[in-house]
Order: structure tokens, then sequence, then C-alpha cells
């Protein structure tokens, strides 16, 4: 009879392991796909003799990424040991759990090694898909990639470890749930600091002080771009509760579900509504980076929150987002995506609001955890920004610019029937 017990329990153990590695691995293939919407998104903001450009950033920063982090990022921000500020430096990923290990483990193996790995990686290149748009149509494409060698292997993951690995900012009692300041924050923050060395692209701003609008080239495309970060951020926010194999975690991933489409949508229409009230005009770009800018802001925290509590948590980004566009113009940093206002501004709102929902997290945790990411994040960055501009430079000749960095990086254009010498000219 009790043999019978164990094998029934252990029979249990290993369908509960196997249910949460499989919701794992659809979680961050869900995250991966957002690399499509980042990809969509910018090309369709971007004008059309940037768009190649910005596509192969695109696919490569995520290869980088997943590079990168295999052979040192994940060890950094997963150690097997460290002293809350500085972890233990080991190299490539080790074996996977054994099926002994797992049965011994009593429940606390919850998922496979590699699932973990997997899911993880995708949040990386996430937080550098941040970066490609903001410093888009005049960075070098080489230089950019080897930001992101440096971004994804070190940056990215120490401070990551300062949370989701266990150290200061975790003891601490900073909550970032799926990372509102870990991923988007930082992201934000690393194109803040390119941007600033970078400039602005040429006609933005003229020299009177006016800023001159350059619209995007596929405005279709930049919509199918929102709506798929928008289902990829289900994986996004969801997978982060972690597991879903018993009734309390089920209905835990399912109301983050609902709270992160909720927040969305309350920043879709907040975004519009005060476009229109701005400008006269309902605004698309902004719709686009309101729904955005909702999803970042409930990403610190949505579990928490009701739905109603998270359509306002969205709502409030949709609002800030569209007078950070707005404040960052009038500042002369020029960002072609909002990705600065929407990823790092919103992205601080996330922090700050978590304690409004989150009876066990603190103002003053948050802010810590805010300026920690901020600091550590934009000053690395802005040194290795300026090396490799000292090293290589990082932006394209101004003819390289006025012409496109579609020829100029790629010798391709996206577009070639509809421009000077293509098939329909």
């Amino acid at each position: 009879m009790e043999a019978q017990i164990t094998e029934v329990a252990n029979t249990a153990t290993q369908l509960a392991y196997a249910l949460d590695t499989f919701y794992f691995l659809v979680s961050g293939a869900l995250v991966m796909w957002m690399a499509a919407g980042f990809a969509m998104l910018e090309a369709g903001l971007v004008r059309s003799k940037s768009v190649t450009e910005i596509l192969t950033k695109n696919i490569t920063l995520f290869a980088v990424a997943c590079i990168m982090y295999m052979i040192v990022g994940y060890n950094i921000m997963y150690p097997s040991d460290g002293n809350g500020y500085f972890p233990s430096i080991s190299f490539l990923l080790g074996g996977d759990n054994s099926v002994e290990d797992v049965l011994a483990s009593g429940g606390d193996i919850y998922y496979s090694g590699m699932s973990d790995f997997f899911f993880q990686v995708v949040f990386v290149a996430t937080a550098m898909s941040v970066v490609s748009g903001a410093v888009a149509e005049r960075m070098k494409l080489w230089s950019f990639l080897l930001f992101a060698v440096v971004f994804t292997g070190f940056i990215y993951p120490m401070e990551g470890y300062w949370k989701w690995g266990g150290g200061f900012l975790d003891a601490a009692g900073f909550n970032d749930f799926a990372g509102s300041g870990i991923v988007h924050l930082a992201g934000a923050s690393a194109a803040l600091a390119g941007v600033l060395l970078l400039g602005a692209r040429k006609g933005k701003y003229g020299k009177d002080g006016s800023i001159n609008a350059i619209p995007g080239s596929n405005l279709p495309l930049a919509t199918l771009g929102t709506f798929i970060l928008w289902l990829g951020w289900f994986g996004f926010n969801g997978g982060s509760e972690l597991i879903v194999s018993n009734i309390d975690e089920a209905n835990a991933v399912a109301l983050v579900f609902v709270n992160t489409n909720m927040a969305a949508a309350g920043g879709v229409v907040a975004a519009l509504i005060t476009a229109r009230l701005m400008f006269g005009k309902a605004d698309l770009t902004m719709a686009l980076n309101g729904a955005l800018a909702g999803l970042v802001a409930i990403t610190a925290e949505p579990l928490a929150p009701s739905p109603e509590w998270a359509t306002i948590v969205g709502a409030i980004g949709g609002v800030i987002v569209v007078f950070s566009i707005i404040t960052l113009d009038k500042l002369k940093i020029d960002d072609p995506v909002g990705a600065i206002s929407v990823h790092g501004v919103v992205g601080m709102w996330g922090l700050i609001a978590v304690p409004m929902s989150n009876e066990d997290a603190t103002f003053g945790a948050q802010l810590l955890g805010l300026v920690t990411i901020l600091a550590w994040v934009f000053i690395t960055s802005l040194i290795v920004w300026f090396v490799i501009k000292m090293v290589m430079g990082i932006r394209v000749s101004e003819e390289e610019e006025y012409e496109g960095v579609d020829i100029g990086e790629c010798g391709l254009e996206a577009y070639p029937e509809f421009t000077k010498g293509g098939a329909n000219s």
C-alpha cells in the first residue's frame, strides 16, 4: 500500500513537472514572438529608406542575445554563488534536472532548467529590442551589434541578478513581477545613453527650435507589430508566474492574463483621448504607444490588482506616454519610435504603482530598485557607447543618412519598386 501511494505521488510530481515545463516553454515562445512585434513596429515607424537595416538589427540582436546569455549572461544573473552585489562568474549551461533530483526535491523543483534558460533568454532580447528603435536611422549597424554583445552578456544580467537572482534588491523588498524595471526601464536607459551620444536625425529639429515630424513608412505594419507585442505579452507576464499545475496557480495565471489585457486596453483609450484633446486628431501612433505603455505599466505587478485597477494603471501609462513623447521632443531627444517614453518613463510609473495594489511592497524599496536600475544601466551603457564611438564611431555619415541606412549598411532596399531607380520608376 505504501509503495502504491509513493508511486502515485511520484507520478503526480512528474506530471506537474511536465506541465509546468511545457507552460514555461510555450510562454517563452510567445515572448520570442515579441521579437517579430518589435521588428514590425519599428519597421513601420521609420522611413522606408531605413526599414531593411532596422529588420537586420532586430533579427541579429535576438541571435546575439541568445548566444551571449548562453555563454555567460545566464550564469551571471542566476549564479551558483554571490554576495548580493557581485555574482560568481561561470560559463555555458550545465545539465538539466534528473528524475531522481525532481522526485527527491519534494516538489521544490518545478520545471526543466533548460526551460528556465529559454524563458529568460527571450527577456534579454526584449530589453535589447527596446534600444534598436530609439537609435534608428542614423546609427552604424556594427556599432549597435557590438553594444548588444556587452549589454546582453553583462549589463542586463547584473541588474537582473540584483532582483531575480536573489541579490540585494530582492533582499530589500523590491518588487518587479515580470520586468517593468529589469527589462523595460533597463532597455530604455541603455537607449537614452546611446541617443544622447548619437544626436538627432538630420532635419528633425530646426535651428529656430522647431520640431519637424518625420512620419513612419508603414502604419499598418506598425499596428500589426503592436498587436503581436500585445499577444506576446501574455507569455511575458503570464509565464512569469512560473507554474500553472495547481488550482491556485492556474487562477493566478488567468488573472495575470486578464490584467495584462485590461491594462493595454486602458492605455489605448487614454492615449487616444489625450492625443485628441491635445492635437485635435485621433493620432494612431499615440494609440499604439498607449497600448504598449499600458502593457509596460502593468508588468511590474499584474497579479495583485483587480482588473478595474489594472485598467486604470494602464490608462495612466497611456496618458504619461503622450506627454513624455512631447517632452522628449522639446528637449531635442530624438526617439523615432517613442521607446524611451514607452519603456523607460512608463516603466518607472509601473514600478511606483506596485504598492498601490500590493500591500507587501513599499515605495522606498520600489524607488531603490528604480534608481539602481536606471543608474547602473545608463552609466555603464554611456561608457560602452562612448568607447565604441571613440574606436569605430556610432553614427553613419551624413551622406549615408540622407540616402538611407538600408543602402549604406545593408546594400538592400525594403521597397525598391517605390524608390528612385526601382522597377516602377
